[in-house]
């Protein structure tokens, strides 16, 4: 492993993510939630630097501090051409790119639902993927601005990376996922996790990062044979209430 990741709280319910190429020390944050707390957590951390932002896509909530770190730290901001809507952006990339993070080669997949020019970040040679908010655990981003279709496809790409690839997903929403997922899935196995994600989140530890085996077994959008049963679970899900 040449990566390592640091994940911290941002605002109401986001992560935040430093990640640093072990061989070279070069440091990203995956999108920018809150420039205060990436800084406070990138002097926590001492790695010394700041070389890349890398947005997944536009939403203020995830490029609302690109302009302030770019100013204090002289980074480079990389992400998908819709990023110019919300905020700066020095580099446009898109699916089938790679952004290289020092020694570290991050290949850029495409993958609209949430939003139409979402893309993903993963080192195949880390096993590890940074996915804004396509993929939750046990859940999956809102349609925002694509169709049921494409959401589906996208979450397939995902499911077909290897299964102990580490997901980092952009929002705290397992709980809230998991009250969900057992209302349509009865298996013992629901259960058992959904009972293990209530137990970390009473003794406030993070859900995040989940594996793509995990999300594979449990979420009902990934585990959605089609792109219409998916529409169905997802309408769903937008109008439940615990």
């Amino acid at each position: 492993m040449t990566l390592d990741v640091r994940l911290f709280p941002c605002l109401n319910d986001n992560y935040g993510f430093l990640v640093r190429d072990r061989d070279t020390g070069a440091v990203a944050t995956i999108d920018t939630p809150d420039a205060d707390a990436i800084l406070a957590d990138l002097e926590r951390s001492g790695w010394g630097r700041l070389d890349l932002i890398l947005n997944t896509h536009w939403h203020p909530d995830h490029t609302q501090g690109n302009a302030r770190l770019k100013a204090e730290t002289g980074c480079e901001i990389v992400g998908p051409e819709e990023v110019r809507k919300a905020a700066p952006i020095d580099r446009i990339v898109t699916g089938g790119d790679t952004v290289m993070l020092g020694t570290t080669a991050l290949e850029v997949t495409a993958a609209p639902g949430h939003t139409l020019g979402h893309i993903v970040y993963r080192s195949p040679a880390d096993a590890q993927a940074f996915v804004g908010d396509v993929l939750f655990t046990l859940g999956c981003g809102r349609l925002f601005e694509g169709t049921p279709a494409q959401m589906w496809n996208s979450l397939q790409t995902l499911a077909a990376w290897p299964e102990e690839t580490v997901v980092w997903c952009a929002h705290e929403y397992t709980a809230a996922n998991a009250r969900f997922a057992l209302s349509v899935d009865d298996r013992p196995e629901m259960a058992a996790r959904a009972a293990e994600i209530f137990a970390m989140r009473e003794r406030g530890e993070a859900t995040v990062p989940t594996t793509i085996g995990a999300e594979k077994a449990s979420n009902p959008f990934v585990r959605a044979s089609d792109a219409e049963v998916f529409a169905a679970v997802r309408a769903a899900k937008d109008v439940f209430t615990t």
